[in-house]
């Protein structure tokens, strides 16, 4: 009897033991409708959040505030081309780290749904995908071509298993993981390409995580958005029919939860539109609908942010969006608390517990008032420091590609090969500017060139006077067919009936020779410019935080009044560009944490068309208020919220 009880207490045991350590599981219940987080009904409301708009050092403050919101999720893109600019060599740190974003939001309590990829869209440049996959010119993206393939192989071989331990059922805060994105919308629709990336997450990630797709609702959309094994989602903004636009998922999905993988708090801006603003009472009224039908919700987006540097996209037409990312979303670009955040929360509280505590406040902001700016070199005259790679000699102009870079500015160089003493047509007659080109004669600025806008401008000068080109990238096309968006001079330009050859380029490295303090002084001479136009050229200016003022330094916003178009560097770190000139846009965001209370904070400015003349003028201010909304000069109309025909995708 004793080793009968002994035995029957050692099963107990065992039994007990198993239980306490029951294995984590995230599933879809078929028969329920709804998904299992641990064998228990569970629905998420989530909001979308980018790491890579965002500066690493406030991370913590954005999730928490979403935490706080009610938020039991968030959702994040991984931009490939973020993590791998040149080919197999990747970063993973500082402000990309990515397991440590992953690891701060499972330490705060939000569960993540992932979207790797590998294209993404979201108004970011290419959608995600790396510019050196145009080394091949005819490659066709997202499908099952054999270079793209073997580059996505390659990727996904890095990436996925950094991610692996970050599933929920290994411990990590992983729920869903989206493969591809809104595939629907593309025009190749290869079922192959689908079920090869199906394969691929699971050979990886295993084959007991949820993956899913995310296209419009609509049933054109499913019809190559869609395959067997990847459970199918919708997405749609406030305003819709809900009932609608779930029976579009049930078209596909006849069983399991309703869910909306992207609810628009907002939508996205163009140079040249005005701001997009979306009605708190709309979105609060449709979330209340979503959330009433028992869906799944993920509000797109929760926090913009910020597209610093180059790293924004543009739609087709071609229309490139601006630095910021605000969105009009519930926290605005710089995190601040809006009222739209505070009627989201107050729809959550009707459907689930909002977390108790202090609500981290919106961060201060200082206005820092004018700073001086003074000439110090053009473009040309600083051509030595900036072009390491130095001239490359070409019969027809090579693109951006071709010459080993992906961002910022080119010149290309040739010479007139006749006289033009009566203005002659300098013309792009295939539209082969891309994007952006500033046109000078022996060193006088002559006009600009745009794609799709401004296709030809008059020069005169003699036969052999110096031609440059300055020609600006202003973010790759990321949605629909055209985002295989080559830059540069994509196509010969002719001047009068002559096709222009013997072209001299220059690959222009200016972030890394402004990060390392390089560009200097000159004390150079140019030729008398014609009125409201000059060359590109460089600006500087220092100011002084005092570090005997607590609490600074503060974030701010930089503000550039009299300037027209261009590029703002901070102490060596590129902002974004600027373009008060055609709006809607005014000021940038500048974080508090690039600029220093123990040194001199220097500003540069790449003034691309004109500066102000004045001394009096020529400054740049600092101030407490963003200016996202100004008067705007339409070059494009681009479509009304939420709408993805045409070209517009999210």
């Amino acid at each position: 009897m004793s080793l009968l009880r002994y035995g029957s207490l050692l099963l107990l045991l065992l039994l007990s033991a198993q239980s306490l350590g029951a294995p984590r599981s995230f599933s879809v219940d078929y028969k329920k409708d709804c998904f299992r987080k641990d064998g228990e009904r569970f629905r998420y409301v989530s909001g979308s959040i980018h790491y890579s708009r965002i500066p690493r050092v406030y991370w913590k403050d954005r999730l928490l505030k979403m935490y706080m919101a009610g938020l039991n999720a968030i959702q994040t893109y991984i931009p490939w081309n973020y993590h791998e600019e040149s080919p197999g060599q990747y970063n993973f740190s500082g402000d990309r780290d990515l397991e440590y974003f992953l690891q701060l939001a499972n330490d705060i309590g939000l569960l993540v749904i992932l979207r790797p990829g590998p294209y993404i869209c979201a108004e970011w440049d290419m959608g995600g995908l790396p510019a050196w996959l145009l080394k091949k010119k005819d490659i066709v993206l997202r499908s099952s071509d054999p270079d793209y393939i073997a580059a996505v192989d390659k990727w996904m071989g890095k990436l996925l298993p950094m991610i692996k331990p970050f599933l929920y059922q290994n411990g990590g805060p992983i729920i869903t993981v989206q493969v591809e994105n809104e595939y629907g919308s593309y025009f190749v629709c290869d079922y192959n390409y689908l079920r090869h990336l199906s394969k691929l997450f699971q050979s990886h990630l295993g084959n007991k995580v949820v993956l899913f797709t995310t296209d419009g609702a609509s049933l054109g959309y499913l019809k190559c958005g869609t395959i067997r094994g990847l459970y199918t989602t919708v997405d749609f903004g406030p305003g819709a029919n809900v009932t609608a636009a779930f029976e579009v998922q049930r078209y596909a999905e006849p069983h399991g939860p309703l869910v909306n993988s992207e609810f628009y708090t907002g939508w996205l801006d163009h140079w040249g539109s005005p701001h997009s603003v979306v009605s708190t009472a709309m979105v609060a009224k449709s979330l209340n609908e979503i959330l009433a039908a028992g869906a799944n919700v993920n509000l797109y987006m929760f926090i913009g942010g910020t597209n610093f540097g180059y790293w924004n996209g543009a739609n087709s037409p071609y229309g490139a969006q601006p630095t910021s990312y605000d969105y009009d979303a519930p926290l605005s670009e710089a995190g601040d608390l809006t009222e739209k955040y505070f009627a989201i929360q107050k729809v959550i509280k009707m459907y689930r517990k909002i977390p108790e505590g202090l609500m981290p406040p919106s961060t201060p902001k200082y206005a820092y008032g004018r700073v001086a700016m003074q000439r110090i070199h053009t473009v040309v005259s600083a051509l030595d420091k900036l072009s390491y790679s130095g001239p490359v000699k070409s019969t027809y102009p090579q693109t951006f590609i071709e010459l080993g870079q992906a961002f910022g500015f080119v010149l290309y160089r040739t010479t007139l090969p006749v006289d033009c003493s009566a203005p002659t047509p300098l013309s792009s007659p295939l539209n082969g500017i891309h994007d952006r080109a500033y046109v000078s004669v022996d060193g006088v600025a002559v006009g600009v060139l745009e794609r799709d806008i401004a296709l030809t401008v008059n020069v005169t000068g003699k036969n052999g006077s110096q031609l440059d080109l300055l020609v600006e990238n202003m973010g790759r096309i990321n949605y629909g067919s055209h985002i295989n968006d080559f830059k540069g001079l994509v196509s010969n330009l002719t001047l009068g009936k002559n096709i222009l050859q013997d072209w001299t380029m220059y690959s222009l490295s200016i972030d890394q020779v402004l990060s390392q303090g390089l560009l200097g002084q000159t004390k150079t001479r140019e030729a008398p410019q014609p009125p409201n136009l000059s060359l590109p050229t460089f600006y500087e200016g220092n100011f002084i935080i005092p570090d005997g003022i607590p609490d600074l330094p503060q974030d701010t916003y930089i503000k550039l009044p009299k300037w027209r178009k261009g590029q703002v560097w901070i102490n060596g770190i590129n902002m974004g560009r600027y373009w008060p000139a055609r709006g809607p846009q005014e000021t940038l965001f500048v974080p508090a944490a690039i600029l220093s209370t123990t040194a001199l904070n220097n500003v540069t400015v790449l003034e691309l068309e004109e500066a102000p003349r004045s001394s009096d003028l020529c400054y740049v201010e600092f101030t407490a208020t963003p200016i996202l909304n100004a008067t705007v000069q339409s070059e494009h109309k681009h479509l009304k919220p939420f709408s993805k025909e045409g070209g517009l995708g999210f």
